[in-house]
């Protein structure tokens, strides 16, 4: 085949520091979901949806052919890391250091995107660190409670 194609799509959640709520003002989330989606844009990874609330972001995006998952989700982090201090006027902000991504097939893009779309009516029935652990059993990965937060 001479020519390379893909459609791969991520779900990737990552936290604040300590899940410390520094995104609690409405219109900085949504500033930072538009910026976090145009980043993704730049990396090749086209945004379908970006959400979250005051603690944790969630992207749905088309993963590109060209990068890894390590440096796309180290380059949203870094730049959004930056914007937020400078933009958000956010001096002391800092992302966890870890993340989790899933792989969603097209079938349930509509599912996940509705999903992200409604994550304050999520969240108060169900915490960050509840919906994380769901997500990890629901694709079946271990881990160690140790090492999940910081």
């Amino acid at each position: 085949m001479p020519q390379s194609l893909s459609a791969v799509y991520i779900h990737l959640i990552f936290s604040t520091k300590e899940r410390y709520p520094y995104l609690q003002d409405e219109n900085l989330q949504r500033s930072l979901h538009a910026h976090l989606g145009e980043v993704s844009k730049r990396l090749s990874c086209p945004p379908i949806r970006v959400g979250g609330v005051e603690d944790h972001v969630h992207i749905l995006a088309r993963f590109g052919r060209t990068i890894t998952q390590a440096e796309w989700v180290k380059e949203l982090k870094r730049v959004s890391n930056d914007w937020l201090k400078t933009e958000g006027g956010l001096r002391h902000f800092q992302w966890q250091a870890g993340y989790a991504d899933f792989s969603v097939s097209a079938s349930d893009l509509e599912k996940v995107k509705r999903y992200i779309e409604n994550q304050k009516e999520h969240h108060r029935r169900i915490g960050f660190q509840d919906e994380v652990r769901t997500l990890l059993k629901e694709y079946s990965i271990e881990w160690d409670e140790r090492y999940l937060w910081d």
